[in-house]
């Protein structure tokens, strides 16, 4: 059985379609099986795998909503090398159309059931706000990697995060633990970035991830051509930390 990672944070721009991006494709290139699930309605996640969102027959919002079979909507072997459950502006209506039906926080759950052992790992990209589509995530995920921002008001919105995990795990996923804080968008040239960073490592030991992702250009030009920065310029610094990232990962996958 796969492991189902819900990357998110309450916070927008902190780098959540990046991280699930980037680390997926690095992980298919260290050969594990990977499933992406974009639920965010941007559906950045599912722009930036080379798929594109406005053409879409049926996405995500077709699975919850059980309209169609899971399988029916799972984009095989992507151009950035993972499998896709992809999104749209579609996925608005999702919160509407899931206040009544039964079970509606257990919908994804429930339809990734069905193909979850494929995969070794299964990333989903989480909307920056707490509404159906993140308890959706967090309810069938089995950890949440956070990527944050080492920045003035990161640490209160980690709190509020670290709030909405306890109060999902006590209602709904009582197995749902924290895999790690990953610092995004680093500058070390900033002193309040490393002071930010040292508080974090202080505050939350071993969870921080050692690796650092840093502001990188190409990282930010990749998704306009619809690959992870590992296929667009595996050289630059934001795909070697990537890997780097992968790397740190599994190594710690394979210490549980």
């Amino acid at each position: 059985m796969s492991k189902v990672i819900a990357i998110t944070n309450q916070k927008g721009g902190v780098g959540k379609t990046t991280t699930c991006v980037n680390l997926a494709a690095s992980l298919v290139a260290t050969k594990r099986r990977i499933l992406v699930i974009d639920l965010d309605p941007q559906g950045n996640t599912t722009m930036g795998s080379g798929i594109e969102k406005n053409t879409l027959r049926y996405s995500v919002l077709d699975v919850l909503t059980q309209r169609v079979d899971i399988n029916q909507v799972l984009q095989i072997n992507t151009p950035a090398g993972y499998d896709l459950l992809p999104s749209n502006s579609d996925l608005t209506a999702a919160e509407v159309e899931l206040i009544q039906v039964d079970k509606k926080e257990a919908r994804l759950k429930i339809a990734l059931s069905q193909l979850q052992h494929r995969y070794d790992f299964v990333l989903i990209d989480c909307p920056p706000s707490l509404n159906m589509l993140t308890v959706n995530a967090l309810a069938c995920a089995n950890s949440v990697l956070v990527p944050m921002q080492c920045e003035y008001y990161a640490l209160e919105g980690i709190s509020a995060l670290l709030n909405t995990v306890k109060l999902i795990k006590n209602n709904l996923n009582p197995n749902l633990v924290i895999e790690g804080i990953l610092r995004t968008m680093y500058d070390p040239r900033s002193s309040l970035t490393n002071d930010v960073s040292h508080q974090l490592v202080n505050h939350f030991g071993d969870l921080v991830y050692r690796t650092i992702i840093p502001r990188n250009v190409r990282l930010a030009e990749a998704p306009s051509h619809g690959l992870p920065a590992l296929m667009y310029d595996k050289h630059s610094r934001g795909a070697v930390a990537y890997l780097a990232l992968a790397s740190e990962f599994i190594r710690q996958q394979e210490k549980k």
